[in-house]
């Protein structure tokens, strides 16, 4: 499975971006995807995730803001992030799991590059 996430982006503090990821595999809809990001000196957390059932998960950290889904026709998955702050500026990772999604970065099986966000105040 490869996973191509969108190139990095910048955007103004409020402002909106798309986040893309698209995976190269024939059974793309029984994979759970997952968005995570990486502060330098952290460990990946888990922002965003949606089920091969299309449940989502969203972090406190970003509920309201964030909307994820999927388009299986298309094998990919979208990360709508809304009223963005400085504090999202780091680089996010989509990576792909069995059916379900999971909170930690062990349970995920497949990764993409990461691509830098960055929020300017």
């Amino acid at each position: 499975v490869e996973l191509v996430g969108s190139v990095g982006g910048g955007v103004q503090t409020g402002g909106p971006l798309r986040r893309s990821c698209v995976a190269s595999v024939r059974s793309f809809s029984t994979l759970a995807i997952g968005w995570f990001r990486r502060a330098a000196g952290k460990e990946g957390e888990l922002v965003s995730g949606v089920s091969w059932k299309n449940n989502e998960n969203y972090s406190d950290a970003v509920k309201g803001r964030f909307t994820i889904s999927r388009d299986n026709a298309k094998n990919t998955v979208y990360l709508l992030m809304n009223s963005l702050k400085p504090e999202d500026s780091t680089v996010y990772y989509c990576a792909a799991a069995r059916l379900r999604i999971s909170r930690t970065v062990t349970g995920y099986d497949y990764w993409g590059q990461g691509t830098q966000v960055t929020v300017s105040s």
